[in-house]
C-alpha cells in the first residue's frame, strides 16, 4: 500500500489522528528495517539508539511530552495508542480472513523478547493470536526436519502467530554449539561446510512461500549490548521476584558473545528480504524496544488492504429482513 493512500486501505476506518499515528509508526519502523541483507553490518546498529523518537520521527511527541513527567510517561501513552490501533487492525485481519501475520523474535538472553510481546500485544484478542516459545527440541522434534516444529504452528488466515525463538535457532545456537547438530542424526554426507548456506536458502524459500500464500512475515532481532545484558542478569540475581528468570547457563553463553554476534550478522545478511524483512531493534532501552516493535507490526498490517468485509445486495437484504423481524416482536 502506498503511503499516499489511507494507512489501512479505507479512509472511513480511521480518524485523522489515527492516520497520523500510523504514518509516524511506519516512519519509525523504516528506520530499523533491513530488507536487503547484502552488506549488512551489525556494528552499525547501536543497541542504545532512540533517534526515531527524539529526532522528530513522531509528529505527536511534543504533544505527548507536554505536561508529562518525562520521557517514560510520554512513551507509555504512545505505546497505549499503538496498542489501541493494533487491536483494531487485528479485528479487521480476523474479520476479513484473507491474510495472516507471522512475527518471529530472536535475541540474546535478557534482551526483552517476553516483555515486548507482553506489552505490545496486550490489547490483542486472544482468539486471534497464538504465541509459541521454542526451547531445546524434543526427541520427536529432532527426528523431523529442522523447520518442522515451527512450520506446523504457522498462523492460519485471520490470525497472528508469534514465534518466541524459531527455526532461526538452527543457524544460531546450533552453529555456535556444533555438538547440537550431531544430535539431529542427519546422514553424514549431508553435513558439510555448506550446511548453513543451505539452511539459509531453505528459510528464504519457506518465507517466500508463506508470503505468496498470504502470510505477512516480520522478524525482530532485539539488539541488546553486552553491558546491558550484564546489568539485567544482575537484576535477576539480586531481585527475589526475578530469580526464576535466571539460569547459570545464561552466564556461560556470554563467553560466546562475539561468535553469537557474528552468526546473528550472517543470519540477517542471508535472510533479510523484501517479503520477510528483519527489524534490528535497539534493546538497551525497553520503552524504545516496545515502541519499535509496535510500530513495525502496525507497518506490517498497514502494508495490505485490511478492512471489514462488506455485504453484497443479497446480504444487506437478509440483514434488513432480520431487522424487520426483530422490530416486529
Amino acid at each position: 500500500m502506498s503511503d499516499d493512500r489511507d494507512a489501512a486501505g479505507h479512509v472511513e476506518e480511521w480518524s485523522e489522528r489515527d492516520r497520523a499515528l500510523i504514518k509516524a509508526a511506519r516512519r519509525m519502523a523504516a528506520r530499523h528495517m533491513v530488507r536487503e541483507g547484502d552488506g549488512f553490518k551489525l556494528s552499525k546498529h547501536d543497541p542504545a539508539d532512540i533517534g526515531a523518537f527524539v529526532d522528530g520521527g513522531h509528529p505527536l511527541i511534543s504533544e505527548a511530552l507536554t505536561g508529562k513527567d518525562g520521557l517514560k510517561a510520554a512513551t507509555k501513552e504512545l505505546l497505549a495508542e499503538g496498542v489501541r490501533i493494533l487491536s483494531r487492525m487485528q479485528d479487521m485481519l480476523y474479520a476479513q480472513n484473507r491474510w495472516s501475520l507471522l512475527l518471529v523474535f530472536q535475541a540474546m538472553d535478557a534482551a526483552g523478547k517476553d516483555g515486548a510481546i507482553k506489552h505490545v500485544m496486550s490489547g490483542i484478542n486472544p482468539q486471534g493470536c497464538s504465541v509459541h516459545s521454542f526451547k531445546a527440541p524434543s526427541a520427536e522434534e529432532l527426528d523431523h526436519d529442522f523447520m518442522w516444529r515451527c512450520t506446523r504452528l504457522a498462523p492460519r488466515r485471520g490470525m497472528i502467530g508469534i514465534f518466541n525463538r524459531s527455526y532461526y535457532e538452527e543457524v544460531l545456537v546450533v552453529r555456535v554449539h556444533r555438538e547440537y547438530l550431531a544430535k539431529q542424526q542427519l546422514p553424514h554426507e549431508l553435513v558439510t561446510d555448506a550446511i548453513w548456506d543451505e539452511r539459509f536458502k531453505d528459510i528464504r524459500s519457506y518465507e517466500r512461500y508463506m508470503a505468496r500464500n498470504g502470510t505477512i512475515v516480520r522478524k525482530f532481532f532485539l539488539n541488546v549490548s553486552r553491558d546491558e545484558q550484564r546489568k539485567r542478569f544482575l537484576e535477576r540475581i539480586d531481585d527475589p521476584a526475578k530469580n526464576w528468570k535466571f539460569s547459570a547457563g545464561d552466564v556461560a553463553e556470554r563467553a560466546h558473545w562475539d561468535e553469537y554476534m557474528r552468526v546473528y550478522e550472517d543470519m540477517i545478511r542471508s535472510t533479510a528480504t523484501e517479503h520477510a524483512p528483519w527489524s534490528v531493534v535497539p534493546a538497551d532501552n525497553k520503552w524504545y524496544t516496545r515502541l519499535v516493535v509496535a510500530a513495525t507490526i502496525v507497518d506490517a498490517l498497514a502494508s495490505v488492504d485490511l478492512h471489514y468485509p462488506s455485504l453484497d445486495a443479497a446480504g444487506r437484504a437478509k440483514l434488513a429482513d432480520a431487522r424487520a423481524q426483530l422490530m416486529a416482536e
